[in-house]
């Protein structure tokens, strides 16, 4: 019903990647408006046809998201029959509260975390929006929600090196510790050009991360 009522107002120009042999996902931000979540939800009914392997929900900076995120993921897998997942961040936030979000979406059925530090706060350094023992890093919190349910876990990887990072070699590394601590699947970060890609994924392969993971480049 849901997929109806967008059908006609919306379409896709484009061969369905199911037959082309693609994985794909797609991306959402929790809207803001009453305006914008008729326009999610259309889109969601235009894009659910082609079949992506899951679908994403992202968490604003230092949790601001965070109902909402929680809302529109758990709406999308209980209703649309998409496999669902929650965007979860660490920076700025004690490990109880981290702890307790993951133990709420496995409780409802969200087996898929996408897990980041997240964006440092405006005019915060990493030090001052770290709060004491809390998940200081990504590879903390993939480590950390292994502990709390065998969930499936996505982590972000950089093809032209994290702006934080010292250099190309110690964001690899930074990277490797967050497949060592349990993630299943690397998503790219945006490149300008396709080669920035092809070489980040080879030079993952390189750095020990085994073929198995899967390497997703977002466009």
């Amino acid at each position: 019903m849901w997929q109806q009522e967008v059908r006609g107002r919306m379409s896709l120009p484009f061969i369905s990647p199911r037959l082309c042999d693609l994985e794909v996902s797609f991306e959402f931000f929790p809207p803001k408006t009453a305006k914008m979540e008729e326009l999610l939800w259309g889109s969601i009914g235009v894009l659910a046809p082609l079949r992506p392997n899951f679908v994403s929900v992202t968490y604003g900076a230092g949790g601001t998201t965070r109902a909402r995120t929680h809302d529109v993921v758990t709406h999308i897998q209980a209703k649309t029959g998409l496999k669902a997942a929650a965007h979860l961040t660490c920076i700025a936030a004690s490990r109880e509260e981290i702890d307790e979000i993951a133990a709420e979406y496995w409780a409802a059925g969200i087996r898929h975390i996408v897990a980041l530090r997240g964006d440092l706060p405006q005019g915060m350094g990493a030090q001052e929006a770290q709060v004491p023992g809390g998940y200081a890093y990504a590879s903390d919190l993939v480590a950390g929600l292994k502990k709390i349910a065998p969930f499936e876990i996505s982590v972000a990887g950089y093809p032209e090196t994290h702006p934080e990072a010292m250099n190309a070699r110690e964001d690899m590394i930074s990277l490797k510790r967050k497949v060592d601590a349990g993630a299943d699947r690397i998503i790219s970060q945006f490149f300008m050009e396709p080669e920035a890609f092809l070489s980040f994924r080879d030079r993952a392969v390189a750095a020990g991360i085994k073929r198995e993971k899967k390497v997703i480049a977002l466009v």
